[in-house]
């Protein structure tokens, strides 16, 4: 059985509470490690990796409306905005 844990933060140093229910989720994945980092800290961590992405705008092939995408555009191949991009993967 396992009971909630209040653990120190590596980062900034702040408690944060290590629940039963993460620490059962932990056991079953087979991590070996308790968290070393609170949430806001493993957030800031992963967001700092990613990087901003750069998106490009397009003219959708089906609606005519405005493709923000996250590639440039070559021309070669139709680009379509989100909506009609969900409409085409649903008809094939």
């Amino acid at each position: 059985m396992y009971t909630d844990k209040t653990l120190k933060c590596k980062d900034c140093g702040a408690d944060f509470v290590f629940t039963a229910g993460e620490q059962e989720f932990y056991a079953e994945k087979g991590f070996e490690n308790e968290p070393q980092r609170c949430k806001a800290c493993r957030d800031a961590k992963k967001s700092a990796g990613r990087g901003t992405r750069q998106f490009f705008e397009a003219t959708c092939a089906m609606c005519g409306g405005v493709a923000r995408v996250p590639f440039e555009p070559k021309g070669d191949k139709p680009v379509y905005c989100s909506e009609c991009f969900a409409k085409q993967r649903g008809e094939n």
